[in-house]
């Protein structure tokens, strides 16, 4: 479907967005906080546990809001993409934090903070963008504010080949091969977070493109 002019619209999607977005610009910024101080893990890590928390209700309530509402502003499969990448650039963030944790990580790797701070600023572009996804007049900056988070996804791809290419240069014994595994998998989860984010960039500038 698209927009139609004559009828009214339910306006609580931009709205949604916004607040799914701003929790995941908070999540980040817990996440680059854990790895800046690399220190008091279980409190950063239950920070970071309880923003996920508040996704997942974000995502429901939009999920609702969504099944009551006869009238959308952009195609219903749209909304549930944007929903879904939204709450999984959330879900793939504290799983990383909570993994540093769980894997007793003494010190990470430094471009796991890079990318860390990679999505923070994915989060934070796509926070401007959200609330402009209802206001087509102004496709044109919210084309500029993707094509920037599909520039930085490209940066985390350099520093996630840059970990692989050394990740294992220092090991001689099995602990150190299980470091060096369990950091890959951190340093990938990371990555999968930017990629969620273009995700998210994808999506809307599909509405664009549909809605144009």
């Amino acid at each position: 479907m698209v927009f139609s002019r004559l009828l009214p619209q339910n306006i609580r999607f931009s709205a949604l967005f916004t607040s799914q977005a701003l929790n995941a610009v908070q999540t980040a910024e817990a996440l680059v906080d854990l790895l800046q101080a690399y220190q008091d893990l279980p409190t950063k890590v239950q920070r970071l546990r309880d923003l996920e928390h508040e996704g997942d209700r974000l995502s429901r309530e939009t999920l609702n809001v969504l099944a009551e509402s006869f009238i959308v502003p952009f195609d219903r499969e749209d909304i549930l993409e944007l929903n879904t990448h939204l709450d999984d650039l959330v879900d793939d963030l504290e799983e990383a934090g909570r993994k540093f944790l769980l894997f007793r990580v003494e010190q990470p790797v430094p471009q796991a903070l890079q990318i860390a701070q990679v999505a923070l600023g994915q989060a934070r572009l796509i926070a401007q963008a959200m609330p402009l996804i209802e206001k087509l007049s102004q496709g044109t900056e919210l084309a500029g504010l993707m094509t920037q988070v599909r520039t930085l996804e490209d940066e985390a791809d350099r520093l996630g080949d840059e970990v692989q290419l050394t990740l294992y240069d220092a090991v001689t014994d099995v602990r150190g091969m299980i470091d060096a595994m369990r950091m890959g998998e951190i340093v990938g989860l990371l990555e999968q977070a930017t990629d969620q984010a273009q995700r998210v960039a994808a999506t809307v500038e599909s509405i664009l493109l549909k809605n144009a």
